[in-house]
C-alpha cells in the first residue's frame, strides 16, 4: 500500500525517542560558554590556553566532524592568543623581547611552512584518518606536558648553523601539529625555546605567542579555502560564546596558577588527555 506523501516527512520530524540530547540542544551558547570556561580554567592553571582540551569536547560532546572541530578550535585559539598578547606585554615589556627577534625568525621560517602543510593534509584526510591522527597527537601532548612541567628542560647548547637548522625543523614540526589540532602550539613552543635557545621561561612564553600568532594565521588562511570553513558561519553564536568562556576561564586559571600543585594537576591533565584521545579514536 502506498504511503501518503506526508508520512516520510513526519518520520523525519518525529524520530525514534532517544535518551541522547540532540545536537542543536547540545550546541547551545550556554553549553559552549561553560565548556570553554572549563577548558580555559584547566589550561590557565598551567599557563596554557586550553585548546588541547577543547578539541576533544568539540568532537565528542558537541558532535562536530574532525575537520570542523579543528577549524573551530583554530578560530578560538586565535581569539585567545590575541587577547593574551596585551596582558603578556604588560608582564614582559617589548624591550625585553626585541633582543630575541632572531629566535622568532628562526622558528617562524619552519612553522609557517609547517602550518600550511598541516592544514593542507587535514583538509585532504578522510574523517576517520583525521580522528586517528588527532588521538595520537593528544597522547603526544600529554607526554609533552609531563616532561616539560615535571621534568627539567635544560638548554641543548647548540650554536651556529646547527642551532638554526634545528630551529627550522622544530618550527616546521610544531607548525604541522598546531595546524592539525587547531591549537596555538605553546605547549610545544615554550620548551623548544628554552631547550634550543636557553631563554628564560617567562621570555619563552612571550616569544611563543609571537611565533604562534602568524603561524595560526597561515593555517587559518589555508583552512578558509576548504568548504568545511563554513562551520564558522553556521555556528557563529556557538563560536563566540565558547571563545568568551575560554578567555574568561584562562584568565581565572592564570589567577589560580599556584593554588593546585603542579605535581598533582599535570598528571591529572595528562590522564584526561589520554582518555580524550581514546574517545576521539573510537569516535572516528
Amino acid at each position: 500500500m502506498d504511503l501518503p506523501p506526508w508520512s516520510s516527512a513526519m518520520s523525519i520530524e518525529h524520530p525514534t525517542h532517544s535518551t541522547r540530547t540532540s545536537l542543536p540542544e547540545r550546541r547551545n551558547k550556554w553549553a559552549a560558554a561553560g565548556a570553554g570556561a572549563a577548558v580555559g580554567l584547566l589550561g590557565g592553571m598551567i599557563g596554557l590556553g586550553g585548546a588541547e582540551f577543547r578539541l576533544p569536547l568539540l568532537i565528542g560532546l558537541f558532535g562536530f566532524l574532525a575537520l570542523e572541530a579543528v577549524i573551530l578550535n583554530k578560530a578560538m585559539s586565535l581569539l585567545v592568543v590575541a587577547t593574551a598578547l596585551p596582558a603578556r606585554l604588560v608582564a614582559v615589556p617589548l624591550e625585553q623581547l626585541t633582543p630575541h627577534w632572531p629566535i622568532i625568525v628562526n622558528l617562524l621560517t619552519g612553522s609557517l611552512l609547517g602550518a600550511y602543510l598541516g592544514a593542507t593534509w587535514a583538509t585532504r584526510m578522510r574523517n576517520r584518518t583525521l580522528h586517528r591522527v588527532l588521538a595520537i597527537l593528544l597522547i603526544l601532548i600529554a607526554a609533552a606536558l609531563l616532561v616539560t612541567h615535571l621534568g627539567r628542560v635544560q638548554p641543548a647548547e647548540l650554536q651556529g648553523p646547527l642551532q638554526t637548522i634545528t630551529g627550522v625543523a622544530a618550527g616546521a614540526g610544531i607548525g604541522v601539529v598546531a595546524a592539525l589540532m587547531g591549537v596555538a602550539g605553546g605547549e610545544l613552543l615554550i620548551p623548544t625555546i628554552v631547550l634550543l635557545y636557553g631563554a628564560d621561561i617567562k621570555i619563552a612564553g612571550s616569544l611563543s605567542l609571537a611565533v604562534s600568532l602568524p603561524t595560526m594565521l597561515v593555517a587559518f588562511a589555508r583552512y578558509s579555502q576548504d568548504k568545511s570553513f563554513a562551520v564558522l558561519r553556521h555556528n557563529r553564536a556557538f563560536l563566540l560564546a565558547m571563545a568568551i568562556g575560554s578567555v574568561a576561564g584562562t584568565a581565572a586559571g592564570g589567577a589560580l596558577l599556584d593554588v593546585v600543585p603542579t605535581e598533582v594537576l599535570v598528571p591529572l591533565l595528562a590522564v584526561l588527555l589520554v582518555i580524550s584521545a581514546r574517545k576521539v579514536w573510537q569516535h572516528g
